[in-house]
């Protein structure tokens, strides 16, 4: 009999026993540590919080953050600035990509991408999300030669096969800049996320792997991309307070033809991103160990996919997805308010219309419209919750256990 959850045909109303409620909350991130306060109290004393507001034989506490930064990404070159959409669109005006170019992109990843393209006046065109989540590798090289720059999603921290990627880029001669907001601390086959394009981009807004509120990282190895992207950030003619820069004499080539759109990180938020940065490993461990209960918990459900990680990506499991393949939207619904009933809070990528931070890439109406049925079918059965290190692996374990209790029972009633 084919079930009436994946035909779309009416669901009979039932209560579920609700033996298990989650009383965490999905928002709520862990304080800051000790070393942060303490480093934020020390800014807000000397009450220098502007970058380039430094005494006499001090280094600012920015400028220390980006040397930090470059090393533990092996970067040459460094920038932190007010947020990662910023990042974003500072790259692509810095590798000199101008209003009406096509830049290619994922089809499922958070509006902040496809919007830093259409901020600089460029075209975004999608490129089809495969069942593993990561950017449709086929479908990349069939759109190759309509771009020359690829800006890659690694949408909610699943990295698609780098290697491969690169080798598609390479070919068809396309500028490659990473948005790693979702796998800061993560990587491909020993590389750092980051380390395979020409740029790469990072959030650190307070549901990313480190908190400031709002800011970003940018880093790129080469010399001219760097010098434009710290004159873009409003560095004015003070780019030799910069540590993780290049050589002055790179500057004298681009000063004069690069605006200045100042998206400055200041000395507040670099001071409390270095404690942070180094407690950063330990942190991915953490995540690390929670998604793997939530995944052994939801392994075997009927009906539910878990999306198999590669045994090369090197990921961070900061949020967590799983895929209710082939499900009426109707039956998707149906799980997501019996969740919430419980305590799981589930995002779904799928629905109509945009929702909180949820929406899809026909939802963009400033880029050109476009068919992707292989996406379609994909985003339709996507669910995705953020894993935040306030819930303990036993929390991960009982949110695996009432979302396994909701899929089965809309599951069943449908046969």
């Amino acid at each position: 009999m084919v079930r009436a959850l994946l035909t779309g045909g009416a669901l009979a109303p039932k209560t579920a026993v609700m033996t298990e409620r989650f009383k965490g909350s999905f928002t709520q991130q862990e304080p800051l540590p000790e070393a942060a306060i303490e480093a934020a109290l020390a800014v807000l004393k000397h009450g220098r919080l502007h970058r380039y507001n430094t005494v006499p034989g001090e280094l600012s506490e920015t400028a220390l953050l980006e040397q930090e930064f470059a090393a533990l990404t092996g970067a040459k070159y460094a920038l932190a600035v007010a947020s990662g959409g910023y990042a974003l669109a500072t790259a692509l005006r810095a590798v000199g990509v101008r209003p009406g170019d096509p830049v290619l992109t994922n089809a499922f990843t958070l509006a902040s991408v496809p919007g830093s393209i259409a901020s600089v006046g460029a075209v975004p065109v999608f490129v089809g999300v495969s069942d593993a989540l990561t950017i449709d590798l086929d479908d990349l090289a069939a759109k190759a030669g309509q771009a020359r720059v690829l800006m890659l999603s690694h949408m909610r921290g699943h990295i698609c096969d780098m290697d491969r990627l690169m080798r598609i880029c390479d070919d068809a001669g396309l500028t490659v800049i990473e948005d790693c907001a979702h796998t800061m601390g993560g990587g491909w086959n020993g590389v750092a996320s980051g380390r395979h394009g020409a740029v790469a981009c990072y959030s650190t807004q307070t549901y990313k792997h480190v908190n400031s509120g709002e800011g970003g990282f940018l880093i790129t190895d080469d010399a001219e991309t760097a010098a434009r992207a710290i004159m873009l950030s409003g560095s004015y003619m003070l780019y030799e307070r910069h540590l993780a820069a290049p050589d002055p004499a790179v500057f004298e080539r681009v000063k004069y033809v690069t605006p200045n759109i100042s998206g400055r990180m200041d000395n507040l938020r670099a001071a409390i991103l270095r404690p942070q940065l180094r407690d950063l490993p330990a942190q991915v461990a953490r995540w690390n160990e929670r998604y793997r209960v939530l995944e052994d918990g939801l392994r075997g459900t009927p009906g539910l996919t878990v999306v198999e990680r590669s045994g090369a990506e090197e990921f961070v499991g900061s949020s967590f997805q799983f895929l209710l393949a082939g499900w009426s939207e109707a039956a998707v619904r149906e799980v997501v308010t019996r969740c919430d009933a419980r305590g799981v809070e589930l995002k779904w990528f799928g629905t109509p219309e945009p929702h909180g931070f949820t929406s899809r890439y026909d939802s963009w109406r400033y880029a050109p419209e476009q068919s992707l049925p292989e996406s379609d079918r994909v985003l339709r059965g996507l669910l995705d919750l953020r894993v935040p290190l306030t819930f303990s692996p036993e929390d991960c374990a009982l949110i695996a256990r009432i979302i396994r209790d909701e899929v089965g029972a809309v599951w069943q009633r449908g046969g």
